[in-house]
């Protein structure tokens, strides 16, 4: 049985583009899809409700938007399986519980204020930072020039083999029968700026070496794991999981100099995802949320997708 594509949806403009968003993914990989709709939505984000105080009022408020939601995505995608459902809780909690069960989850951010669409609200930090399973948040803006078809960007951390985001970035490419850009960014270390200069040009082309052989051998046993993975699948049944359509990726490398949120934002342009990694974190219940993963969250001209580095693809 294949996980669902899990969906929320408050009504506003930018839950409209998850939902679209969603639907094209579950229609893509041929899962069903699950709209989600927690009641305490607007509490939670600060919102006035646009109907009168009551339960009664509010219940049916929140129906009627799930009902709406369900009938986009048949009209929209009518191939698509979907339920909708309503969660009588805040919609962190509802959501974090649906990507116990769910192959990815999808929310639209929220913006606030004079830069309006590029800050993330706060259900969408909240839950990128606790789910089970991986995350993509649509930008509450609208891209300035449409993404290139297929085109997937992922940022290649200091891990010595391919990296979840890694592999949940090479199968959304597949899914697309499109291409992989793998970015690594690097950057002189402080010291090799402040002692006394050896050869010019030296301490950079060092280190750009060394992120080039890192990015080569990251992708070399990406592309190995993905011969393996297909010939599993063709001594599988006809329409078993898995055998989804997939094609062969085309894979783009790129190492820039530069910090690497800021190599990451500049790489997504045009991109239709940017994929990222967030590890475990010990000692509590959530996901380590550093500088990279906050700035282009907020910032990304495109969808991206984080993913914990327990996905199993």
């Amino acid at each position: 049985m294949r996980l669902p594509v899990v969906v929320g949806v408050d009504g506003s403009e930018g839950s409209l583009r998850a939902l679209d968003w969603a639907a094209a993914e579950a229609s893509r990989s041929r899962h069903p899809l699950r709209v989600v709709h927690a009641s305490l939505w607007e509490h939670y984000e600060g919102l006035r409700p646009t109907v009168d105080a009551g339960v009664p009022g509010e219940q049916l408020l929140a129906e009627h938007l799930v009902a709406s939601a369900r009938d986009r995505v048949r009209d929209l995608r009518p191939e698509v399986s979907v339920v909708a459902d309503v969660q009588p809780e805040d919609p962190v909690a509802a959501l974090v519980q649906e990507s116990h069960e769910a192959s990815l989850v999808v929310l639209g951010s929220r913006g606030r204020g004079r830069i309006a669409g590029m800050l993330l609200g706060s259900v969408g930090l909240a839950l990128a930072g606790r789910s089970h399973c991986p995350v993509v948040v649509i930008p509450a803006r609208q891209p300035g020039a449409p993404p290139q078809t297929g085109r997937i960007v992922v940022g290649i951390s200091d891990e010595a083999g391919p990296s979840a985001a890694a592999v949940f970035a090479l199968a959304q490419a597949a899914s697309r029968h499109g291409e992989l850009t793998a970015v690594r960014a690097w950057r002189r270390p402080a010291h090799a700026l402040l002692t006394h200069p050896p050869l010019p040009g030296v301490p950079a082309s060092t280190h750009r070496r060394q992120a080039e052989e890192h990015l080569d051998e990251v992708l070399k046993a990406l592309e190995t794991l993905e011969t393996r993975k297909k010939q599993q699948q063709a001594q599988e049944p006809q329409g078993a999981p898995g055998q989804d359509g997939s094609g062969t990726v085309v894979i783009h490398r790129s190492v820039a100099q530069g910090p690497a949120h800021q190599v990451l934002i500049e790489a997504a342009e045009n991109a239709e995802l940017l994929v990222v990694g967030a590890r475990r974190s010990s000692g509590w219940h959530g996901l380590q949320l550093g500088p990279v993963n906050h700035a282009v969250l907020h910032y990304s001209p495109c969808p991206v997708a984080i993913v914990p580095d327990t996905y199993q693809g």
